[in-house]
């Protein structure tokens, strides 16, 4: 995770949040009053915001003093303590609701990330997101998802090139889109190309892409469709797969399958901050 990107959208979020003053915290507390709070789960899942912790408490307060008992990645059970900050009440109590819902929302992803790859249980076949996150949360939730055993796609349209429909219908063809990207970006970027049918299948291996998609099809399409397809490329399974079919994928031989759900369906995990104050330092 970028610590730099990180602390530039804390800031964002506490000027959304506190704005110009915590109205509450202000008047009933005094500037150098000392404080402590605990975060502690109240439900099992997968823990992710380590660092959501120390540097949202930081930017409000520097000389927080913050325990963490738990690292990304970790399993959580309810009741379980996962973090200790001490530090100014004001700060602390600034800081609660955005560190909360950030590592709520990104506990809540790596648990049903986990789900997934649980569910899917294969030694090939890897999980992986899309770019159907939250906007302005993306480097968060897939960081999150990699915490949960999951995989990322692309970030952005800016670091790979994918090849859906709309594209193929404007080119004329997939041969005609993969020539022309192709001339564009050259040999060090990938490109990945979406297909419906055998036939489609077939045009983007002989097109030349490194990656194909096999979008909404069955698992037993996936089976016939990729015994078409040479091992040095790399094959994806997107569309209409969730977490009551998934396990049907198990056995195509697909080496991803891209869940939108990941991050678009994620209930966040709920996590609770208790605090007292201990007096004035």
């Amino acid at each position: 995770m970028n610590i730099i990107m990180l602390q530039e959208m804390l800031r964002h979020f506490y000027k959304e949040d506190i704005g110009e003053k915590d109205l509450t915290s202000e008047a009933l507390f005094a500037e150098n009053e000392i404080g402590s709070g605990t975060f502690i789960a109240k439900e099992n899942g997968i823990f992710v915001g380590e660092q959501i912790v120390i540097e949202a408490m930081r930017l409000l307060d520097p000389a927080v003093q913050v325990t963490l008992f738990k690292q990304d990645g970790d399993k959580l059970e309810k009741g379980e303590v996962i973090a200790k900050a001490e530090g100014k009440m004001r700060a602390l109590l600034g800081a609660e609701r955005v560190t909360l819902n950030l590592m709520q929302r990104m506990s809540g992803i790596a648990s049903l990330t986990a789900a997934a790859v649980s569910e899917l249980s294969s030694n090939h076949t890897k999980v992986c997101d899309t770019r159907k996150t939250t906007p302005g949360l993306r480097m968060l939730e897939k960081y999150a998802v990699t915490c949960g055993g999951g995989y990322n796609h692309r970030f952005g349209l800016y670091d790979g090139v994918m090849i859906k429909d709309n594209h193929i219908e404007f080119a004329g063809s997939i041969t005609n889109a993969v020539q022309r990207v192709r001339e564009k970006v050259g040999h060090m970027v990938k490109i990945e190309v979406e297909t419906e049918s055998l036939a489609q299948v077939q045009e983007a291996v002989e097109a030349g892409a490194d990656v194909i998609m096999f979008d909404n099809r069955t698992p037993e399409e996936i089976k016939d469709y990729i015994e078409h397809v040479p091992m040095h490329i790399t094959t994806e399974a997107s569309g209409g797969i969730n977490l009551t079919n998934l396990a049907s994928y198990r056995d195509t031989g697909v080496d991803y399958i891209s869940l939108g759900l990941l991050t678009h369906s994620a209930k966040s995990l709920d996590i609770s901050f208790n605090v007292g104050a201990k007096g004035v330092n």
